[in-house]
């Protein structure tokens, strides 16, 4: 059988106070069996606005599906930011640090880290994957999995997500900074979305301009719009194109440790 720890993801306090209580930030690690393991790990940053967390369809079912991949899935329970905005890139930046500082043991390839994120969670993922610290351990992510992600803080944004993560009235440069779409460049990882056309909670217009803002900056980008489904599918097996979405998201991950292998 695979084998399954929470750790906490700080040894002390974490380095800024989102004022909530009993927000204990840990990682859920499923690690694959030694024969099957490919040396890929994903760090996996649930969905729900900014206000919640859909630890299971977006969280836990998603680390038990990786393990058949032969792919360590590292389940994030990060922390609300309560209009705190960097507090939730504090923890994803964190998982990634631990993950690589930790790949021996995990029997991780410290360079085959990848990050997932779904909806409020895709726009974790994606500010993470925009937003990294290379001095001491690197947290940038060496590839992107986005489900119907928030991407943009403008026009176009999840108003619950933009509103529990930079406050009532943010500033100018609080949007520009969080609307990922602006801070893609040169360096940013490899990156696959996933979502449906007729997403009425966060629109798909968010993935199309990361998608164009990837294709600038000639980063390796796919993306797959199913043609229904809604918003918040995750995992959950009454969505449509559930075997289709695992099997390409399948094929893709088998392409991306071909490329990191090189």
């Amino acid at each position: 059988m695979h084998a399954q720890k929470t750790v906490k993801l700080w040894e002390g306090n974490p380095p800024t106070n989102n004022e909530l209580e009993n927000q204990n930030p840990e990682l859920t690690i499923y690690s694959p069996e030694t024969a099957s393991n490919t040396g890929m790990a994903v760090v996996i940053c649930p969905g729900g606005g900014y206000s919640g967390l859909a630890m299971d369809h977006e969280g836990k079912q998603v680390g038990e599906w990786l393990i058949k991949q032969g792919i360590t899935g590292i389940v994030l329970k990060y922390r609300l930011p309560n209009k705190h905005k960097g507090v939730p890139l504090e923890d994803a930046q964190q998982a990634i640090r631990y993950v690589r500082e930790h790949a021996k043991e995990l029997n991780i390839n410290p360079d085959k880290i990848g990050i997932a994120g779904f909806s409020a969670g895709g726009h974790l993922a994606s500010t993470a994957s925009t937003h990294y610290a290379t001095y001491g351990t690197s947290t940038r992510p060496d590839f992107s999995i986005l489900f119907y992600p928030v991407i943009t803080m403008e026009v176009a944004t999840h108003g619950g997500s933009k509103k529990n993560l930079l406050g009532d009235n943010p500033s100018v440069s609080d949007v520009y900074m969080f609307s990922n779409e602006k801070q893609v460049n040169t360096n940013t990882p490899p990156t696959i979305l996933l979502l449906s056309d007729d997403d009425k909670s966060v629109l798909p217009v968010n993935s199309t301009l990361y998608y164009d803002a990837l294709k600038r900056n000639d980063i390796p980008a796919t993306m797959y719009i199913f043609p229904e489904g809604g918003h918040g599918w995750g995992m959950r097996e009454n969505f449509k194109y559930h075997k289709q979405m695992l099997e390409l998201l399948g094929m893709w991950l088998k392409d991306m440790n071909e490329k990191l292998d090189k």
